[in-house]
């Protein structure tokens, strides 16, 4: 087969007709040697390579990232055509990428929520890096950089971790009560996102257990479990992330995880001699130029800015929480973490409230 194909070649070149030629030299026109592993055909005689860092890159909220990517040829040569470069997002439920954004040579454009906040990063010879600001929640995950020179093309991802907190969230009205939809309005309204499983393992190995089911981002059904016990999956079963699978997003119903990360601004508490009532605690923390703190920015704040308050407070979706870094007497138990009150219809409390630095 090869001298077959190699003899029609030859015959069509030397013939009356012109050549066919679309601007691209085949280095090698079968590669394989008779020893039944081909090699991979390099239209320009030379390997593309796309390099991005094997380990995560850090972010935050409200921040400015970068996410490196670097291409070169093997061996070097110079590009003869413009280099197109495409920046697309992957979801965490296997569905088509989200485009970011897409370039030739110094001409780009960003889609989507990416607008305006990405652009390439091109401060050396062959750097494809993508450059996105004010970093959002819905922001983590992974990054696929692509480089296209002619049918060349070569991609490597990059994995963008935003250092944030998962907590579980139950709605006012009970619990398993929200379809996926729901779940994600509820985690949007308490300044979080709906959590993918990568922030909930790593949750759960920073010591989160929590026996109820929630939604994640990918349309699971899953719960953190680090004691067994035979309410939660039996005893019989090791500690780790118990799964329904993905469920349906109309009819299944659920609590949730969400994610939310650091702040740019600050929590603080408010509080009278007879306490408030839900709008009354509302009404204070717009007096002080604040607005009441959602069960996110409550938790962020106990997360990264050390909150500890051993009283309780209003959050904006009705709940009574309060944080605590330290555990002592008379503030709940010995660990650390955000006491919940639910979600009193009566009854006089402080105030949490959040106001932007």
């Amino acid at each position: 087969l090869p001298l077959l194909l190699e003899a029609i070649l030859l015959r069509l070149a030397s013939g009356s007709h012109h050549p066919f030629y679309n601007g691209f030299y085949y280095n090698h026109i079968m590669n394989d040697k008779g020893k039944g592993q081909e090699k991979v055909v390099y239209f320009n005689g030379a390997k593309l390579v796309v390099e991005t860092p094997k380990d995560p890159i850090y972010s935050s909220n409200g921040a400015n990232v970068t996410l490196p990517c670097h291409y070169h040829y093997e061996p070097d040569l110079e590009a003869k055509r413009k280099i197109r470069i495409k920046w697309s997002k992957l979801r965490d439920d296997y569905t088509k990428e989200q485009d970011v954004l897409v370039a030739i040579g110094k001409t780009y454009m960003a889609f989507g929520d990416f607008r305006g906040r990405a652009h390439l990063h091109q401060a050396s010879r062959r750097e494809a890096s993508l450059v996105v600001s004010n970093v959002r929640l819905q922001d983590d995950g992974k990054y696929r950089c692509e480089v296209i020179d002619g049918l060349e093309d070569e991609s490597d991802v990059v994995d963008l971790q935003l250092q944030g907190i998962v907590f579980p969230y139950q709605p006012p009205h009970g619990q398993y009560r929200l379809n996926f939809h729901e779940a994600e309005r509820a985690c949007q309204e308490q300044g979080a996102v709906l959590a993918t499983f990568n922030q909930l393992f790593q949750a759960w190995s920073e010591g989160l257990d929590w026996c109820n089911a929630g939604w994640l981002a990918d349309g699971t059904v899953q719960y953190p479990i680090r004691l067994p016990r035979k309410p939660c999956g039996g005893l019989h079963l090791a500690p780790g992330i118990r799964s329904y699978g993905p469920r349906h997003r109309h009819l299944h119903r659920f609590d949730a995880f969400c994610f939310s990360s650091t702040l740019r601004g600050e929590v603080f508490y408010l509080d009278r001699p007879a306490g408030m009532t839900l709008e009354e605690a509302k009404q204070s923390c717009q007096d002080a130029g604040a607005e009441i703190a959602q069960v996110g920015q409550l938790y962020s704040a106990w997360k990264f800015l050390g909150l500890d308050r051993c009283d309780a407070g209003w959050l904006a979706d009705g709940s009574v929480r309060y944080p605590i870094t330290k555990p002592r007497a008379n503030c709940g138990p010995v660990e650390p973490g955000v006491r919940s009150f639910g979600f009193p219809s009566k009854g006089r409390f402080g105030v949490f409230c959040y106001k932007e630095r």
